[in-house]
């Protein structure tokens, strides 16, 4: 058996490869960002085909770079952006459009129609979600409407649907393979996360043809092989990016909780074998699919998270490396009373609003850069804040503490921020690749090596805890007006 594991781990703005050994050390690592493609405001999209050449030539290239043999790779871990779309033919495999991404807006109407069908309740109840142009199901639907005859090849079994795990797996192992896990199901809006199958009343009033669904796997199992060097390496592990965060946070039992700053964040909590429903615009979502069981968790999602600092670097050029943010929040000894509501692409949990859109109020002719900067960093503590009190309010549980991963949480200002404005530890872990180590984790588990979660929890160190230092009062305060900036960005685009 062999002492690495390759973890793939697709993300919105890059392809990544991180090989692992069995002390879960980093052996190597290889990046490739790749196009974003805005047709239209509020439309997102990737070229799937860029997709799968920069996920393999990175692939390609960390086993280059380190030296290590095909035979001694164990295992392939996949983690993925999720809710992405990609329809493609199953006889030339080639997309028939482009990737639709989990940002996109286009299908906010058909989202409406659905509602006002009366249809809101099936899927809270048969999903866990809020209806949400979010998810893939009625992404799928404006493909098979939009391309000619792509409906019809669909029921025949001609032209098929993956989120981007399958896409991967499918090209992995030549055309195989046509599966997903149960962590990227649940993202679709089209999967019963109770009776674990493909729910029949929502293919129909979507018109999407079950023959073009892929098979629903665990999360940690040898679904193929794929061929490096000339040798049959097996694809071994498949979770969603949050969900594989939370794996790799070791977040195994009921009330763990993790947040990842990434792009968007994403605060999920375990909740053990029973599926809690949200009271506060929470999604009830699989947390993993392990030994032949189903753990839940509850997810709020923010769609803005570190790409509000990317926003300040690329589009207002108010610095060239988004790590300088830290340095510029630092500069000035509060906001200047400047809010930033980052509502781009509208407003995820609590609030699920597709027509709120950005924001930033308070400022005066005192107003500097750094405070907007200081406001952009401080947006994302508030966000992750208000899913914070949405969960402990569903759950009756309170948050002890908060496990933090993503590119953001390197961030020492926006770390201390955020334990101060939901008054609990927050705690970094020394390897801050948890979403890559979930995956990696998974395909360990299935291929032999790791024995169980215990041993892999024994794996878990922790690098940086940022204790509550704030005022009740001032956080209240705080809280206050970022919570009036939120009501002033709302509905906005309707």
């Amino acid at each position: 058996m062999g002492n690495y594991i390759l973890a793939l781990d697709q993300g919105t703005t890059s392809s990544r490869a991180i090989l692992f050994d069995r002390e879960q050390n980093i052996v190597g690592v290889s990046q490739k960002e790749f196009t974003q493609i805005y047709p239209r405001e509020g439309w997102v999209e990737h070229d799937a085909m860029e997709i799968w050449s920069s996920q393999y030539a990175v692939m390609m290239e960390v086993i280059a770079q380190s030296g290590v043999d095909a035979a001694d790779l164990a295992g392939i871990g996949i983690t993925n952006q999720r809710e992405t779309t990609i329809l493609w033919d199953a006889e030339t495999g080639r997309p028939i459009y482009n990737a639709i991404v989990w940002q996109c807006r286009r299908t906010a109407d058909l989202v409406d129609h659905l509602v006002s069908d009366g249809l809101e309740g099936h899927i809270r109840a048969a999903t866990g979600l809020i209806p949400d142009a979010y998810f893939s199901a009625t992404k799928i639907k404006w493909i098979l409407d939009h391309v000619e005859g792509a409906r019809e090849r669909a029921r025949e079994g001609k032209v098929l649907f993956g989120t981007v795990d399958s896409w991967l797996v499918w090209k992995l192992t030549g055309g195989a393979v046509h599966i997903t896990d149960v962590t990227n199901a649940c993202r679709t809006m089209l999967y019963d996360i109770h009776k674990l199958d493909w729910d029949d009343t929502l293919l129909q009033v979507l018109d999407i043809p079950r023959a073009m669904l892929p098979q629903v796997r665990s999360s940690s199992e040898v679904y193929g092989y794929t061929e490096i060097q000339g040798v049959k390496v097996p694809i071994a592990g498949i979770a969603g990016d949050q969900q594989a965060a939370l794996f790799g946070q070791t977040c195994f039992a009921p009330g763990d909780a993790k947040n990842t700053y990434g792009t968007g964040c994403f605060l999920l909590m375990n909740t053990g074998e029973t599926p809690c429903e949200s009271k506060s615009g929470l999604l009830t979502t699989v947390a993993i699919g392990l030994n032949g069981k189903v753990q839940y968790a509850l997810e709020g999602s923010v769609f803005v998270g570190g790409a509000v600092i990317q926003w300040l670097r690329d589009e207002m050029r108010f610095f060239t490396e988004s790590r300088d943010a830290e340095y510029y929040a630092q500069k000035v000894a509060d906001n200047g009373g400047v809010y930033l509501v980052p509502a781009f692409t509208g407003l995820g949990a609590p609030y699920w609003d597709m027509y709120a859109r950005g924001a930033i109020l308070g400022i005066t002719r005192g107003t500097k850069r750094e405070h907007i900067i200081r406001a952009a960093q401080e947006s994302i503590a508030y966000q992750v804040a208000d899913l914070v009190h949405a969960m402990e309010s569903d759950t009756g549980v309170p948050l002890t503490q908060l496990r933090a991963d993503g590119g953001a949480s390197r961030d020492r200002f926006l770390m201390q921020f955020q334990a101060d404005i939901i008054d609990r530890p927050v705690h970094r872990p020394a390897i801050r690749e948890t979403t890559a180590l979930g995956a990696a984790y998974l395909a360990g588990l299935a291929t032999g090596v790791w024995r169980d979660t215990g041993e892999i929890k024994g794996l878990w160190m922790c690098d940086n805890t940022f204790a509550p230092h704030m005022d009740a009062g001032e956080r209240e305060r705080l809280l206050a007006l970022w919570h009036r900036a939120v009501g002033r960005s709302r509905d906005w685009a309707r």
